[in-house]
């Protein structure tokens, strides 16, 4: 089900608005589900993310990239047996 974003109407400025999961044959809700004040639906644009969007950053440079920005150091195993940095703040080299 969606999740759809309401504001109360005549609201001081910098008043949040709030969410509310309803089907999407339900209709708007004209009142706030607490207070009973009167508010209306907030257009907004979906996210629709997914594997072939261009929000979704793809390929492995980007994945890596992206663990290096968390924080995570990724590691790969070479030839001599040590693993080396591929990316990531930690050190240059692991193992034995």
């Amino acid at each position: 089900m969606p999740t759809y974003l309401y504001e109360i109407v005549g609201a001081p400025e910098g008043t949040e608005p709030f969410e509310v999961v309803q089907r999407m044959a339900d209709p708007p809700l004209t009142a706030h589900p607490e207070t009973g004040q009167p508010v209306r639906r907030v257009i907004v644009a979906p996210y629709i993310g997914g594997r072939w969007t261009e929000l979704t950053p793809s390929g492995k440079a980007a994945k890596e990239k992206r663990m290096a920005d968390l924080g995570f150091t990724k590691y790969a195993k070479s030839e001599s047996g040590r693993y080396e940095k591929v990316s990531g703040p930690g050190p240059r080299e692991i193992g034995s």
